[in-house]
Formats: structure tokens, C-alpha cells, sequence
């Protein structure tokens, strides 16, 4: 194994690049949007707000790394109202994505892995009850207050493919440094 982005790509993300984390910038408008609750989840899954943090542990949170991956799922969809194309490619990537969070972690065991919407590991969260799988639980990009179409142009990223067209992105920010670099995905033992 080389690199990320390579990985990411033989896992099946349509798109996959690396960032400087310094241009992530949390918004206090789409944690707003997150208090709307109009996904259910707000105050009732333990990776969404409030029970992920405030903005400003997320913020503090981001500070910690120094680079960003993002990855991308995209899908053709035979209309507007496909709602089951739209249910396939979300499984599809969030299947990719946890195979890809397992890849990251070997190598930045303390990565913070963002998926798209709730984590939905559990049919239902256990919250306020522990979490059954704190070790695996991910928030969601937009729980940390991160624009996601803001996140995909930043990165070089095209975030509207069209009519008809669906994509799905999630990332992992991570400390790369001289060490991680040098062993940069060994295989395990």
C-alpha cells in the first residue's frame, strides 16, 4: 500500500485528495442547521450535536492535525425521486467509509474520521445511554460545522456533478509528519 488517496480509490470512491486541514472552517450557521433538527438526530445520537461538542471543541478539536483526506461517492440516479438509488449509493459509501476509516486508523490511530449524516452503526444510538462502540462511532462532517460543498472547493473538489447525480463525501483529518511518512501504510504483521 502507497498512500491514501490510492487506497481510498481501490475501495471505490469516485473521487479522493488530500488538504492542508488549516482550511477547514467550521460554521456556526450549519451547526445551526444541525439544532433545526430536521434529521431526528439532534440531542439523540451521541455522535451529533450537542452530545459530539460545542463548535468550539470541534474547533479545537480540528487544530490538533494537519491534514485532511476526502473522499467522494458519486452516483447516476434515474431521476429526482429515486429514492432507492439514493439509499444504495449512501450505503455503498458509508461501507467505504468505514473500510477506509479501519485503513486510516493503522496508520494515525488518533485520526478524527467524518462520515456524511448521523453514524449509523447502531440502528438506534444507545444515547444518552454509553455509546456500544465508542471506538468505531464517527460524527458527521457537518457536526463538526464544516460546509461540506465549502470542504469540496477548498480541496479542488467538484461538488455538483448535475441533474440526476448524487455524491456523497466524508474525510479523515489526521497528524501526518516525517515518521508517518516514512512508514506510510506498512502492511500489518
Amino acid at each position: 500500500m502507497t498512500d491514501l488517496v490510492e487506497e481510498a480509490l481501490k475501495l471505490g470512491f469516485y473521487a479522493a485528495d488530500t488538504m492542508d486541514s488549516s482550511l477547514l472552517m467550521p460554521r456556526k450557521e450549519v451547526r445551526e442547521m444541525c439544532a433545526a433538527d430536521r434529521c431526528h438526530a439532534y440531542g439523540k445520537n451521541w455522535t451529533c450535536p450537542p452530545a459530539c461538542g460545542t463548535l468550539e471543541e470541534s474547533v479545537t478539536r480540528l487544530q490538533k492535525y494537519n491534514r485532511v483526506l476526502l473522499v467522494q461517492s458519486r452516483g447516476e440516479l434515474e431521476d429526482e425521486f429515486d429514492f432507492e438509488g439514493m439509499m444504495d449509493l449512501e450505503k455503498q459509501h458509508k461501507e467505504r467509509f468505514h473500510a477506509m476509516a479501519e485503513i486510516v486508523r493503522r496508520v494515525h490511530p488518533d485520526a478524527l474520521c467524518l462520515g456524511s449524516g448521523g453514524c449509523r452503526i447502531c440502528a438506534k444510538c444507545a444515547y444518552p445511554e454509553p455509546c456500544r462502540f465508542p471506538e468505531k462511532a464517527c460524527s458527521s462532517m457537518e457536526a463538526f460545522g464544516l460546509l461540506v460543498s465549502e470542504v469540496c472547493t477548498a480541496c479542488g473538489m467538484t461538488y455538483y456533478y448535475g441533474k440526476n447525480t448524487l455524491a456523497y463525501e466524508a474525510c479523515f483529518v489526521y497528524q501526518e509528519n516525517l515518521e508517518t511518512q516514512r512508514h506510510l501504510m506498512q502492511p500489518e504483521e
